[in-house]
């Protein structure tokens, strides 16, 4: 309650204070915040809107708080079931029986720049989820979203250590493949790009989607040619079943690894056949100290309780973010309005700025625009309610999302 009032003190100001938010330049960004009412959620959850003027002109922004100390309330991921698919929101939050969401990291949305490859819906960054690693990081060049401060790579998340605690992070990838006496860098894990002559691992947790995109672009260009040397094979139990020379789809069995290779990759895996004894091993390790039961990627905005340097502060859109104050223990989701009247949005400093403003600590953009989705369930009617207005005009099938959980 005194976190929440100190909030309500400093927006309280902001109000009748005058200007907030001046850039170095002295113009600015945000004369004034009106603050809906507070309306619980549930426990530990409480949801409420606001309307300010931004740089670009008036936008509405909708606010989940979460109180990670409150008894039986947790974060997790919200995925479709395949980290290649894509489902909205409130199917997500309904399905996963969450009280509420928010949309989460940018993903391979479209496939224009290579025509007949199929967009694969994965995410940029990497995912857990329920302390299970589902699929690591595409190359910076890679990934698909607005420009990333210096410093900042496609492996940044934000989550929660198994301490209970969110924090930032980032998720490296390390693995091996092993065989014939020879020990070979694994590349990737589930996801929708590799890099230039790297080997990538498939496993069940991908889903149906084609893995021929993987070894498409490079990885200082999105749009370049696909490769025309890849190489495909599926292990069970440590040994080759299967071969292909180009890159399959379909559902992988569980217990079942496809490898694929593209370039200098595809020739190390051209190597083995049939029957030949091959060990993968991988792991997601992070930064910080601690193993993370959640984890979702995205970028940092506000780390320490300051901006990023080098954050956009011309282009305006609507965007979501989510952050954490009080030592990781409140956690903030928020996702801005895409009504016609507000769709000039935020910039992403000024994002920054206003997490900043609401308590957090630490804070990341997601994914913006048609994307921007923040959902809310009433556990006991059962009955969920997308909060805010999609610019698309109605909810995005999106790669994945936070949900908020409530254990009785």
């Amino acid at each position: 309650m005194r976190a929440v009032l100190t909030v309500l003190v400093a927006w309280t100001s902001l109000v009748g204070g005058g200007t907030a938010w001046a850039d170095p330049a002295g113009a600015s960004a945000r004369q004034a915040l009106q603050l809906g009412v507070l309306a619980p959620v549930a426990p530990g959850v409480e949801y409420r809107d606001f309307a300010l003027t931004a740089s670009h002109g008036p936008a509405h922004g909708h606010l989940l708080t979460v109180d990670l100390r409150e008894p039986g309330v947790s974060l997790d991921l919200l995925y479709p079931g395949s980290v290649a698919a894509r489902a909205t929101v409130s199917r997500m939050v309904d399905r996963s029986g969450a009280v509420g969401g928010i949309n989460g990291d940018f993903f391979n949305i479209t496939e224009s720049q290579h025509p007949g490859v199929e967009a694969t819906g994965a995410p940029v960054g990497p995912s857990i989820a329920r302390g299970g690693r589902l699929g690591a990081a595409v190359p910076n060049g890679q990934r698909f979203g607005p420009s990333m401060p210096p410093g900042v790579t496609t492996r940044d998340v934000i989550g929660v250590g198994t301490d209970g605690a969110a924090r930032l992070d980032r998720l490296t990838l390390t693995g091996t493949v092993r065989a014939k006496g020879r020990k070979l860098a694994l590349r990737g894990l589930n996801q929708y790009a590799l890099p230039v002559g790297g080997i990538g691992a498939f496993t069940h947790e991908w889903g149906t989607a084609s893995r021929r995109r993987a070894t498409c672009g490079t990885d200082t260009n999105r749009a370049a040619p696909c490769s025309a040397d890849t190489y495909e094979l599926t292990v069970r139990r440590e040994r080759v079943t299967e071969v292909a020379k180009t890159p399959g789809r379909g559902a992988i069995p569980s217990g079942s690894t496809v490898l694929v290779g593209r370039d200098a990759g595809a020739k190390e895996l051209r190597k083995l056949r049939v029957g030949d004894t091959v060990k993968v091993e991988e792991r997601l390790n992070p930064t910080e100290r601690g193993a993370l039961r959640f984890a979702i990627g995205g970028f940092p905005v506000l780390r320490d309780g300051r901006p990023l340097a080098g954050l956009n502060r011309s282009t305006s859109a609507v965007r979501t973010s989510a952050g954490m104050g009080e030592d990781g223990q409140r956690f903030f989701l928020l996702a801005l309005d895409g009504g016609s009247e507000y769709r000039s949005g935020m910039t992403v400093a000024e994002l920054a700025d206003l997490m900043r403003d609401l308590g957090a600590d630490d804070a990341v953009n997601l994914d913006g625009g048609g994307s921007s989705t923040l959902v809310t369930r009433d556990p006991d009617a059962k009955r969920t309610t997308v909060r805010n207005h999609p610019s698309g005009g109605g909810e995005r099938a999106v790669a994945n999302g936070i949900g908020i959980f409530i254990r009785t």
